[in-house]
């Protein structure tokens, strides 16, 4: 049982540290345009926690199945008070994940219709490859 306490509280400690990568997210997401790569780097420790955490279920599966134990652990006040914390955790950290999606949704439809206003105008003045295709301002197309 106490395995299962300290790996509780490891739980615990990798949610606490995927709280303040989406409170980072969520700074970075409110700041006006967005530092990609500031936000891939984010993304990618959000990535690297979650998967930390879906491991520690799996285990926490396990000692509770070798302990003969089950969340939330009624009867065991230090196992229930550890497993209050990480659902009240869980909860929160589900809330400030949808809010920060809406976030990027809010940017990413900004950039779509961005785009569209751009290649609307620019459909004429440039082919594929980047070239001109109208000529120039002047009339003349000068070669070098």
């Amino acid at each position: 049982m106490e395995s299962l306490a300290q790996h509780l509280d490891t739980l615990l400690e990798t949610l606490g540290a995927l709280d303040s990568v989406l409170a980072e997210e969520h700074n970075l997401l409110c700041a006006g345009p967005l530092p990609g790569v500031a936000l891939q780097r984010i993304t990618d420790g959000k990535s690297q926690l979650l998967a930390t955490v879906n491991y520690l279920e799996q285990q926490r599966l396990e000692l509770e199945r070798v302990n003969r134990l089950q969340a939330p652990y009624t009867g065991i006040a230090t196992l229930a008070a550890r497993w209050q914390q990480i659902q009240q955790i869980g909860q929160r950290l589900r809330d400030s994940n949808q809010h920060n999606g809406l976030l990027l949704s809010r940017h990413i439809e900004h950039n779509a219709a961005a785009l569209t206003v751009l290649n609307k105008h620019n459909k004429t003045l440039y082919g594929p490859d980047g070239q001109s295709r109208s000529g120039s301002v002047l009339g003349r197309k000068i070669g070098v």
